[in-house]
């Protein structure tokens, strides 16, 4: 189904705004990804002007960066505890930008967008 990412048809009033455009195409959108933790399943998806978005259905590894030691290193999510994007994507173990992961090296902050370019990045957070 196709997600319409423009204004709305009604005024504040109530009454209907003039339409100054047709609908076009460049105006539609997607639904959103809902990244879950589960073995990797990435889709490829054909964007506007015949470019590519990677878009991960399923992840469950996630390359950490730890800013004290300046290093970054590949490993396993075990679980989202927080996601600030709604409460239900936590329950669901849905991974978005700002959630806050359990890995096997500790918390971390997701950076990336995984809906978006197919990869989960994070930052270590201090505990």
């Amino acid at each position: 189904m196709a997600v319409w990412q423009f204004r709305s048809k009604k005024k504040p009033s109530g009454s209907d705004y003039k339409n100054f455009s047709k609908k076009r195409k460049k105006s539609l959108g997607r639904q959103a990804g809902l990244t879950k933790i589960g073995l990797k399943k990435v889709k490829k998806i054909r964007t506007l002007g015949g470019n590519t978005k990677l878009r991960a259905l399923k992840q469950n590894i996630v390359y950490v960066t730890d800013t004290e030691k300046k290093e970054t290193y590949k490993t396993e999510i075990l679980d989202v505890e927080v996601n600030p994007s709604s409460r239900h994507y936590a329950r669901m173990n849905v991974i978005t930008k700002g959630a806050i992961i359990k890995t096997k090296k500790g918390r971390a902050r997701v950076t990336s967008r995984p809906g978006q370019n197919g990869v989960v990045q994070a930052v270590k957070i201090k505990d």
